[in-house]
């Protein structure tokens, strides 16, 4: 049986991706965002439970660059028309915080708190339901999600030509890399495949569940595209190395998210910072 490549080697192919070629692959399996907000919204369970939360990997610059893009600035959503960002109301306050605060806050024009939960949740494999509230360990961040399962930024902004509602982005210019090349990915190991099992592919490249395929597409637009991608494949393995390097198990209760840049609680704040935060306080009694 053969082992399967390590990261760093899967870090290397995906270094040496051929922008090109993946551009062509993407021309061959056609292309054309028709505006529809399936790939930005919550799903109906196949059981019939109710909703699946929309679910989208982001990496921690990513959550941090979004926060200060949808601070009270401007940005452009799908059309390029200008759009004014608020933060998302999913029914959560800075009390919900595990320690009720956040070292990641950032201030909107009206001087409201967009902090990082406003913009991500944990990913939601291994967080469950306990007697104190939502406990367990989970490895990277999810875009936030509100009330309704869709991701927190979307919007609908008109209608379409067949009457269906047209979706928008509030933060489309600094969308993360898993929205800027959705349907797409790359056959490597380590990589996200988004929304299931792909139903197209040429080469390297896999197309995703999307109306939007088998669409004329420009080669400039796929050249765009197939940049993104490769630039994606690099940040993932990136990303999934360093949460392997940076892991080292935390004994606290509650909800603990790992990431490349090791434990934090759900409002980003680092778990490390907590102990230091608790063994200068018993500092502080002692000297008293």
């Amino acid at each position: 049986m053969t082992d399967a490549p390590s990261l760093e080697a899967e870090l290397e192919r995906a270094r040496d991706l051929s922008v090109s070629e993946l551009a062509d692959a993407i021309e061959s399996i056609g292309f054309e965002c028709t505006r529809c907000g399936a790939c930005c919204k919550g799903h109906e369970r196949e059981d019939g439970t109710g909703t699946e939360p929309h679910t989208a990997t982001v990496f921690p610059d990513e959550v941090r660059r979004l926060q200060s893009a949808a601070s009270g600035e401007r940005g452009r959503d799908g059309d390029g028309d200008a759009v004014e960002y608020e933060a998302a109301d999913d029914g959560s306050s800075d009390s919900d915080a595990d320690d009720g605060s956040s070292d990641s806050d950032a201030d909107d024009e009206s001087g409201a708190s967009y902090d990082w939960r406003d913009v991500a949740r944990p990913m939601p494999y291994g967080v469950v339901d306990g007697e104190d509230g939502p406990q367990g360990e989970t490895f990277e961040w999810a875009l936030q999600t509100d009330a309704c399962g869709d991701c927190a930024f979307y919007e609908e902004v008109g209608e379409r030509a067949d009457g269906t509602p047209k979706g928008g982005c509030r933060v489309h210019e600094d969308r993360p890399l898993i929205c800027r090349t959705y349907p797409f990915s790359v056959a490597l190991g380590g990589t996200s495949q988004p929304m299931g099992e792909a139903v197209d592919e040429a080469g390297m490249v896999r197309a995703h569940e999307c109306e939007g395929l088998g669409r004329d597409i420009s080669r400039e637009h796929a050249e765009e595209l197939a940049s993104a991608l490769k630039e994606r494949a690099v940040r993932e393995l990136e990303e999934a190395i360093g949460v392997r390097d940076n892991y080292e198990p935390v004994d606290v209760g509650g909800v603990v998210v790992y990431d490349s840049e090791g434990p934090k609680r759900p409002d980003g704040t680092p778990v490390s910072a907590e102990g230091a935060g608790a063994d200068a306080h018993a500092d502080s009694d002692g000297d008293t």
